[in-house]
């Protein structure tokens, strides 16, 4: 890739150097828009080089491509490497349990609850994660387990029942959103209700949804408002969960564990906006740390009572993973999913999806 982006530019230069790509992209090969930053060099961030990709521009495309194998290689491929214990031939996390404001295990030294997914790339890390002989990796992860909180928490009936129902939940929203039938939808009008779903409980602003959709802001406005129209129950929590962080300096998980919410009552008022929408996240996001916790202290007890040799192996945010001996993977499913799924009692079920294979990635 680097020889093919030095063929592009004509000569050898260094790739990692913003200065030498800026210098190579505007003015030996002459593309126009170059900024010069505060230092005299011209700008090369993402967003300038994925605007040159988006032009045509192939250079600044094999860039992107290059940062990011660049980053996969030395956070995750080299720096993993060296994290191999070499008697047990495995790397050991370390958990914090109080590193978070809302309760979430913190993963370091290395940091597995960052590992790639979301790119074919990134996903290769994952396939390095590989059971023992004669064992799979299973991963069991909680499904919508925020939304369902939200559900819960703010007592929204429509909700609780589809949930009940086991209805897809972002159709649903985008049915009672956009005015469309949930039959025949349009994959992208689905997408844009799960954007809005998932960044409601983040207490996203229309500027903040525009962007994400690749909307205008007036367009993603009538979108969270019509969202709050139909689910004003949603509204109504927030707005008394921001009051009681304004008025204790905290907020509560369904368990009564405290969030506290710094900078609640800044006089600036983009600390405070952002201190609002944590308290708004806090009893959900918390509330779901709360329930995947009190499910790892039952999992050890339940699997040995099973007569079972599963292991539980790590946790990231929603998902336990597992190595299972082959000949237990029916049972040990059984089990884990009958002690994920009964770890809280809520108005809503909590769902636990499964999936086991040879590495990692194949599990999900």
């Amino acid at each position: 890739l680097e020889a093919e982006i030095h063929e592009l530019a004509g000569h050898e230069f260094n790739v990692g150097s913003p200065k030498q790509l800026g210098e190579v992209l505007f003015d030996e090969m002459g593309i126009e828009g170059g900024k010069k930053g505060k230092t005299g060099a011209y700008k090369t961030g993402a967003e300038v080089l994925e605007e040159l990709a988006a032009d045509g521009h192939d250079l600044p495309a094999r860039v992107l491509d290059w940062r990011q194998l660049a980053k996969l290689k030395s956070t995750y491929t080299d720096a993993l490497i060296a994290q191999i214990n070499p008697d047990t031939k495995r790397v050991h996390t370390s958990y914090s349990m109080a590193a978070t404001s809302t309760g979430r295990l913190a993963s370091s030294d290395p940091n597995l609850q960052n590992i790639p997914i979301r790119t074919e790339e990134g996903r290769k890390i994952r396939r390095a994660f590989i059971a023992e002989a004669g064992h799979v990796l299973l991963s069991a992860d909680y499904s919508q387990i925020e939304l369902r909180l939200l559900a819960h928490v703010a007592g929204i009936d429509v909700l609780i029942d589809a949930f009940k129902a086991g209805d897809d939940i972002h159709a649903m929203t985008a049915s009672q959103v956009f005015g469309v039938p949930v039959e025949g939808m349009d994959p992208m009008i689905r997408r844009q209700a799960k954007a809005i779903n998932f960044g409601i409980i983040y207490g996203i602003s229309a500027f903040g949804l525009a962007r994400q959709l690749g909307i205008s802001r007036p367009e993603a406005a009538e979108y969270i408002d019509a969202y709050f129209e139909r689910y004003p129950g949603i509204r109504d929590y927030m707005e008394e969960t921001k009051q009681q962080a304004h008025d204790h300096g905290y907020v509560t998980t369904l368990f009564g564990r405290k969030c506290h919410t710094p900078g609640i009552g800044d006089k600036n008022s983009a600390r405070k906006n952002f201190a609002e929408r944590a308290a708004i996240n806090a009893p959900i996001q918390g509330g779901a740390a709360d329930i995947i916790k009190r499910a790892m202290i039952a999992m050890p007890n339940a699997l040995t009572s099973a007569g079972l040799a599963t292991r539980m192996l790590l946790q990231v945010h929603d998902e336990l993973v597992f190595e299972v001996p082959k000949k237990e993977i029916d049972a040990a499913s059984d089990v884990i999913r009958t002690v994920m799924e009964g770890a809280a009692h809520l108005d809503v079920p909590l769902t636990v999806d499964i999936g086991q294979g040879d590495n990692w990635d194949d599990a999900h």
